[in-house]
């Protein structure tokens, strides 16, 4: 027997939302969708008038459905927001050069302007080029630090006043639940913030509209709408970090759909006890972008790389810092036990 809308109770329902268990028709779905990102934006105030804002855009479906989510709000409540698409280019040939065919589509059917800044152009190296120095295990590590960068430089190309991704809610609970077992009690404070405010010369505000969003919802929503997304996973991503903890989650989660949530809500009522040392923000001293020690860790990896020592920005590496900035080689004993560390 069909199900009728819990909603409207007019027309039949097509889905069960995976985050309520309520069943809906898909005008009541993508209006429900739609009204509780606006909720998200409108609480934690993450816009002003008059605004640009850059979408960090992949061509996935978390940062389709977010362009395709920010112009139908901006238009529909005047939020009043200069909207541009901003793309990085990491250099993965058959992945990256496919997803962002996607997103010059995006940038068509949204009439949005788009800006596309390279791993190579910035860095001098793709990513096909760093895994072949590095291998599997640790590539995300490079291209992570690599990327939150490009962003930035980006945005300052583009002279945007924020940067919105598409992190939703599965992401931030991985994210915290990452942080937890690595006992990183820094990023674990502000993993969850829905927002960030730099003072920080060089490093733009961003900003979460999907931080409550379930990725399974995301996918609905693309589905119905039909919207044009790339959806092949990374081919360099296999062995991520984030993968098990991503697999942990989603066991959770056919238990207790709202362990998602949970999770979140648990990461975001954490203290630290006083007395505890947290690292002091401040800037690098080679290229002046964001961090806690001397340098920044993509001028750190990109030091290993350029000396053929690409396990130099992997782990403990604070004590080569006056090194890099003196420009002086590492001794014999040091290279032969960087090249020791197993990747």
């Amino acid at each position: 027997m069909p199900v009728q809308c819990s909603s409207c109770s007019e027309k039949r329902a097509v889905l069960k939302r995976p985050k309520t268990g309520h069943s809906l028709c898909k005008e009541c779905f993508f209006w429900t969708f739609e009204e509780e990102i606006h909720q998200t934006i409108v609480s934690a105030k993450l816009f002003k008038p008059g605004e640009s804002v850059g979408i960090a855009a992949s061509g996935g479906k978390d940062s389709t459905v977010l362009a395709h989510v920010m112009k139908v709000l901006n238009e529909r409540y005047s939020y009043g927001l200069e909207l541009m698409l901003l793309s990085v280019d990491e250099g993965i040939t058959g992945y990256r050069d496919d997803s962002l065919e996607t997103v010059k589509r995006n940038q068509q059917q949204y009439e949005l302007p788009l800006k596309i800044v390279s791993y190579e152009e910035l860095y001098g190296w793709t990513m096909d080029a760093i895994v072949k120095q590095v291998g599997l295990k640790n590539n995300c590590t490079f291209c992570g630090v690599f990327r939150r960068q490009a962003l930035d430089r980006g945005a300052i190309l583009l002279k945007v006043d924020k940067i919105c991704t598409g992190h939703n809610a599965d992401d931030v609970a991985e994210t915290v639940l990452m942080n937890v077992l690595r006992g990183d009690i820094a990023r674990l404070r502000r993993c969850t913030a829905i927002s960030t405010d730099s003072e920080n010369e060089g490093v733009v505000p961003r900003c979460k509209p999907l931080k409550y969003a379930y990725e399974k919802e995301i996918v609905l929503y693309a589905y119905f709408k039909k919207l044009d997304y790339f959806s092949t996973e990374c081919i360099y991503s296999p062995n991520a970090y984030r993968g098990y903890a991503r697999t942990y989650l989603k066991d959770l989660e056919s238990v207790r759909p709202s362990s998602i949530m949970d999770v979140i809500h648990s990461g975001e009522n954490l203290s630290v006890r006083e007395g505890v040392k947290m690292p002091v923000q401040g800037t690098c001293s080679r290229c002046g972008y964001i961090s806690s020690q001397k340098l920044c860790k993509a001028c750190v990896l990109l030091e290993g790389l350029n000396r053929g020592l690409p396990k130099l920005g992997i782990g403990k590496h604070h004590r080569f810092h006056d090194k890099i900035l003196s420009q002086q080689p590492l001794t014999e004993e040091e290279e032969r036990k960087l090249k020791a560390v197993d990747f």
